[in-house]
Parts: C-alpha cells; structure tokens; sequence
C-alpha cells in the first residue's frame, strides 16, 4: 500500500511498511526515526485537520497533540490492527471531534451566559462522561471488527477519507472498499444496538 505524500524536504514516496518500521523505532525512542515519520506524515494529516477543522491555526495546534500522543504510543502501535496512516487518523479524528466540541461548547457558553442563563455544572459533566462512553464504546467495537473491514473503516471516518481514497490506500477496488465499509458498519450497528 504506498502512501505518496510531500515533505518539507522535497518528494517522498513511502510504503505503510517503511511507516510501520519508522513507527517500531520510535517506540525504542529513535528520534531520528520519529522525525522521519513526522516529515512523511504532517503534510497529509495538517491538510486533513485543516479540511475537518475549517481553522489551520487550530489544525496546527491538534497536529502537535497527535505527534505528541504517537510518539507516547508508538509502543502500543499493531501493524496487524491498522496501517500506520490509519492509526495515526484515529488520533487526528478523535483529537479534531475533542476540539470541535470543546470549540462548540465554549461558544454554546458565552451565548447561553449572554441570554442570562446559567449551565448547570452536573449537566455538563454528565454529558461529557455520556459521550465518552459512547465513544469508547464505538471505538471497542471498531476494533472487534475483523482486519479488512477494521482497516475501511477506520481510514474512511477516522482518516476522512472517500471510497476512491480508502480503495488507493488498501490497494482494492473501489466496489469492495464500499462493501467492506458496508459490512462493518451494518456489524457495528448490531452490536452496538445489542449493547442499547
């Protein structure tokens, strides 16, 4: 699966795989090899959250939070859960959806606080604890999901990606990329049904 992406320094081509080694020396904490990996990722994963965030200022600032949470977790990366972009997308998506609500929050605030009303500190906290269980709960089930249909999806909604992106990057056609996206989440949705 090549991942063809521009650094700073130029043209690089890079293979999931040459992404997954630079991935497994960085656990050991090769800097250089994080280095590596961060010049041949950043430009992709700025323009994605510059696309979902609509704001490169705050794009910016998610991009550093997500380098900061691979290079903690590098360890605990699994080339047999997902490809090193897809990883990398889960933390971007869900670091960019943090953002938007936190960003969406504070303005739902200032306006709420600009009618006169007062939030209700409980309420907040217990939708805050709601939501993360919701998403931890998605994301338990994601991971259940057999590799293909693990691998789709993840680069469709947490790597935003379209079916042409996703089919590019799994190097599939576009038809089977859109039935294992399919798939997992008509699985998803049963399990998660169960779960309600």
């Amino acid at each position: 699966m090549d991942i063809d992406r521009r650094s700073a320094h130029g043209s690089e081509t890079t293979t999931a795989a040459e992404l997954a080694v630079l991935l497994q020396k960085t656990a050991t904490g090769d800097a250089d090899a994080f280095a590596a990996f961060y010049r041949r990722t950043s430009p992709y994963l700025l323009s994605r959250l510059t696309t979902i965030l609509r704001n490169p200022v705050l794009a910016q600032e998610v991009s550093q939070e997500v380098y900061l949470q691979a290079w903690a977790a590098a360890g605990d990366y699994d080339p047999g859960r997902a490809g090193p972009m897809a990883w990398l997308m889960m933390f971007a998506h869900r670091r960019a959806v943090d953002r938007v609500r936190s960003e969406q929050s504070l303005a739902d605030r200032e306006r709420a606080f600009g009618r006169g009303q007062i939030l209700h500190e409980g309420d907040v906290v217990f939708d805050e604890v709601t939501r993360r269980l919701d998403e931890h709960s998605v994301a338990g089930e994601v991971l259940r999901l057999g590799r293909r249909q693990r691998e789709a999806i993840l680069l469709a909604f947490y790597g935003d990606r379209s079916y042409p992106e996703v089919a590019h990057d799994l190097g599939i056609p576009v038809p089977t990329a859109k039935s294992r996206i399919r798939a997992g989440l008509k699985t998803l949705g049963t399990r998660l049904a169960a779960k309600a």
